[in-house]
């Protein structure tokens, strides 16, 4: 059977001061009036049962997964003690699906991308689930292609082209994963035209991954299958706690996809959006006559192509502002250079290291 696998556990720093450790972007209203993390379980509906969602969070974001999916069984949010990237992520995922399903099928997603329409989605992972069926040993994994030379996401390049049926999407071996390039390197994949974005969206027998892992990451493997052996327990927290902060964190890409011999990469017949900044926001929201994307209460004089974000009922008011940013919070107020949303994150550092925690 399908299972999906939500992993729902970033940070989000680039969309501070709105994205907290408490309630970072996957749980925010960013692209419109449901949470990016409501939006990909709703996503799911006709494609696979509530009871076959398991969402991967981290532990302190639980309650608020809860409050935001009342659909999902208790038994289907899962809250990391600590953070360790993708593949413990994943593979722990794989072990708790297979306690009740074996030759379980996993669809495994991020919590924070916006895609449109949820039927060419859904359609998409049935493919991807179909490719699996006919030989089990493959993973697949979903590329998007390149709107312009992105120095932000990792590439895949294709190698061979695999026979699909009529109307079904693009399909290509996996030739090689490249890494987020510089600028230059960019823009030479975007002109020979054989390499996609790296969705991070994956498709892929349980059981598989679980071979893989246990091939490249033994140590990692064995110390989640200590945690899936305790789950039932009533030590199980302790266990988890214990086992899942000895294991070194890394990508599932870097542990499992670059060494593997049967990969596939689908290219998206939908829509996609990383939201990695605050400009996400105003290609999500639209603009209006002057170019500002505004969310909130605002009064605009001789303002231009400026994003103003405010929360509740507190009025921003600008003029003669040019391609600037506004996000305004009850605590906290960020104003900047459009141009300069990705250094965002080097805030979230600085506050770290004056200890300024009751901002992050």
């Amino acid at each position: 059977m399908l299972h999906a696998i939500v992993m729902a556990g970033g940070s989000g720093t680039r969309f501070w001061p709105a994205s907290r450790a408490a309630l970072p972007k996957q749980l925010l209203p960013l692209a419109g009036e449901r949470t990016l993390l409501e939006d990909t379980v709703a996503r799911l509906e006709g494609l696979v049962p509530p009871e076959r969602v398991l969402v991967v969070t981290s532990a302190r974001l639980l309650d608020a997964a809860r409050r935001q999916l009342p659909q999902v069984p208790e038994s289907g949010l899962v809250g990391e003690p600590c953070k360790r990237d993708t593949a413990p992520c994943i593979g722990l995922a794989a072990l708790l699906v297979s306690r009740h399903d074996p030759d379980a099928t996993m669809a495994v997603m991020p919590s924070d991308h916006v895609i449109a329409p949820a039927a060419k989605f859904q359609d998409a992972i049935r493919q991807a689930a179909a490719l699996v069926e006919a030989a089990p040993g493959r993973l697949v994994t979903f590329g998007i292609r390149p709107t312009y030379p992105a120095e932000s996401f990792g590439y895949i390049q294709q190698g061979a082209a695999l026979a699909v049926a009529p109307g079904a999407a693009p399909a290509h071996v996996v030739a090689r994963f490249r890494e987020k390039p510089p600028a230059q390197v960019a823009a030479e994949y975007l002109a020979a035209g054989d390499s996609l974005w790296n969705a991070g969206i994956f498709v892929w027998k349980a059981a598989t991954i679980l071979a893989a892992l246990r091939e490249r990451q033994p140590d990692c493997l064995a110390h989640l299958e200590r945690i899936a052996a305790a789950w039932d327990g009533p030590d199980r927290e302790a266990v988890f706690a214990r086992e899942f902060a000895a294991i070194k964190g890394i990508s599932i890409d870097y542990a499992v996809l670059e060494h593997a011999a049967d990969v596939v990469v689908i290219e998206a017949p939908f829509t996609w959006d990383d939201l990695g900044g605050w400009s996400a926001v105003a290609r999500q929201r639209g603009v209006d006559a002057e170019g500002n994307t505004i969310v909130g209460r605002h009064l605009g004089i001789d303002s231009v192509r400026t994003i103003v974000h405010a929360a509740g009922d507190h009025l921003v008011v600008t003029m003669g502002l040019e391609d600037m940013l506004v996000v305004h919070t009850p605590d906290a107020t960020l104003v900047a250079d459009r141009t300069r949303e990705e250094t965002v994150r080097k805030v979230v550092a600085e506050l770290e290291q004056r200890g300024w925690q009751e901002y992050l």
